[in-house]
């Protein structure tokens, strides 16, 4: 888990290359592309929303800044907002970024692979910060369908699931994290979750009117789609729903993108198994900070 000594560790110097940090407009939109599609299974988020929404827009409820050498290259893509995730391989960057992550008032999570996690907390810290929770998570990804099993009715969901799937999206989250959305901004849930559904980026599967599988589709690009939110109803589990959903909805999203990306709490080891079986490898470790 993320070392918590990171929070007590002093400052030695200021951000180096702080200079060196732009806004990211629309006018930069194919160079931080580029240089995201580098480790697309890594990046899939930062990239997914600017694809949907552009660099500069409300809908990704932060603002996007990349990090130059000294060359003016781009070295450094971080998003800055409500989720704080960053790619890079510069200590400098990550410093810089942590700065400007501080002045940021309304941040809820920071999200990346372990280690640049741990690093940039170092210096995010130093301003007093204090994390409400720190979760462990592992990177698991899969680039070709498995064998195909038996055929299910999933579907993309319509505005007529909505009811259905928002308490269960909620009470997901409130399972992570400890907040649950339709509580704290009941307004923009609804608003956000009907989006995606208009998008096509949930699919379900509604036997007899009962919600029995549902995932979302937070990003896609043609070199990766992150999935999120996978949900099989408890008094349906170990009836195969969630494997044959799995199988189906890999099928289908491998037809336009190279891999298929989702996160699951190290703790939860039976939802490790479920995915292994369902042809995903494990790719890394990621940690997620929730901030009080």
């Amino acid at each position: 888990m993320l070392s918590l000594k990171a929070q007590t560790q002093p400052t030695s110097r200021p951000a180096a290359g702080y200079v060196q940090v732009n806004t990211l407009t629309d006018e930069h939109r194919a160079e931080a592309l580029d240089f995201l599609a580098a480790r697309p299974i890594h990046t899939v988020y930062m990239a997914g929303l600017i694809r949907d929404n552009g660099l500069v827009s409300p809908l990704n409820r932060g603002s996007f800044y990349g990090y130059r050498d000294e060359e003016g290259r781009l070295a450094g893509v971080a998003i800055i907002g409500h989720i704080t995730a960053i790619e890079t391989t510069s200590d400098a960057a990550l410093e810089a970024f942590a700065h400007l992550a501080q002045e940021h008032g309304q941040a809820h999570a920071i999200l990346g692979e372990s280690e640049m996690v741990e690093q940039f907390w170092k210096y995010y810290a130093q301003a007093g910060q204090q994390l409400r929770l720190a979760c462990r998570e592992t990177l698991f990804s899969q680039s070709w369908p498995v064998e195909m099993r038996e055929p299910v009715n999933l579907r993309r969901a319509t505005l007529a699931d909505l009811e259905q799937v928002m308490p269960v999206h909620a009470a997901m989250a409130f399972e992570e994290c400890g907040v649950n959305p339709l509580e704290k901004d009941p307004e923009g849930f609804r608003r956000r979750t009907s989006r995606r559904i208009e998008q096509g980026r949930v699919w379900v599967l509604v036997v007899d009117g009962r919600l029995i599988f549902k995932a979302d589709v937070i990003s896609e690009t043609p070199e990766a789609t992150y999935v999120e939110g996978v949900y099989v109803n408890p008094e349906e589990r170990g009836k195969g729903y969630g494997l044959r959903c799995m199988s189906q909805l890999g099928r289908t999203l491998l037809q336009g993108t190279r891999a298929i990306c989702l996160l699951v709490n190290e703790r939860n080891q039976g939802a490790h198994g479920f995915y292994r079986k369902a042809g995903y490898k494990m790719r890394g470790h990621y940690d997620t900070i929730y901030l009080a």
